[in-house]
């Protein structure tokens, strides 16, 4: 049976390639965006293309109060769309990045990312969990950015060092359904993150460049592919790890 994935934020970016791989792969993909629909049903029609089936679903990780709606509206595009109960995959991968030192940080920012980062993901799974298969797989998308510190990243980063905390005791407590939890730190890829940070400034791309063991940055690709092998058949024995996609970055 064709195993269908959740993808958050996947509209764009690093979700979008992870979507593609995956369908690539011959998964069915559920995939939700914020604000922009337009290029969320283009993702959608870029999967149709390649003979799996796809829906886009609104969705804000910032409003968890409306995750119980969300949860019901995921079962109706189930039954609707593949006559099942159940989705196979769920990636917590949406979210922005702020760009701010410490001193600069304001607490609404540090309340943006905390909502993003952490408490979304937290209360999306726990609304979604009835709806996962025995058996199936979440993966959470942290950072780099918890092993190495730049400057700047401060608020992000914690939140990342706590989704990674929270897939260990996810990999615990939900042993007994068999469903394993594991996380994927990518290192620093060239999309449109804070602003097109990497991808958009050649000094940070050329800086982060001389410390990545395979002397670049990354490219969506480098993580969308990652993600299929994780999520591949033959890995299902992975559990409870921090997978780190960087080339090699500061090592």
């Amino acid at each position: 049976m064709t195993k269908i994935v959740l993808i958050t934020g996947a509209s764009r970016g690093l979700g979008k390639n992870m979507a593609l791989h995956l369908a690539d792969q011959g998964r069915d993909i559920i995939l939700t965006y914020n604000s922009n629909q337009q290029e969320a049903e283009s993702v959608v029609k870029a999967i149709e293309a390649m003979g799996r089936k796809a829906i886009a679903l609104q969705l804000n990780v910032r409003k968890s109060e409306s995750f119980t709606d969300f949860s019901n509206e995921v079962k109706q595009q189930l039954q609707t769309h593949w006559q099942r109960d159940h989705f196979d995959y769920l990636i917590n991968n949406a979210g922005t990045g702020i760009y701010k030192t410490f001193v600069e940080t304001t607490e609404a920012d540090f309340d943006q990312m905390s909502d993003e980062h952490i408490k979304g993901p937290f209360f999306l799974i726990q609304k979604l969990l009835p709806l996962i298969k025995d058996g199936g797989r979440i993966l959470n998308v942290s950072s780099g950015l918890t092993r190495l510190a730049y400057p700047g990243f401060v608020a992000y980063a914690i939140m990342k060092a706590a989704v990674e905390l929270l897939t260990l005791y996810l990999a615990k407590e939900l042993g007994e359904r068999q469903i394993s939890v594991n996380t994927i730190a990518p290192g620093a890829i060239e999309t449109d993150f804070s602003g097109g940070l990497v991808r958009d400034n050649k000094a940070v791309n050329d800086q982060i460049a001389q410390l990545t063991a395979l002397g670049r940055v990354g490219i969506p690709d480098d993580i969308g592919g990652a993600v299929a092998a994780i999520l591949s058949n033959e890995a299902n024995w992975i559990n409870a790890q921090r997978i780190e996609v960087s080339g090699g970055q500061g090592i």
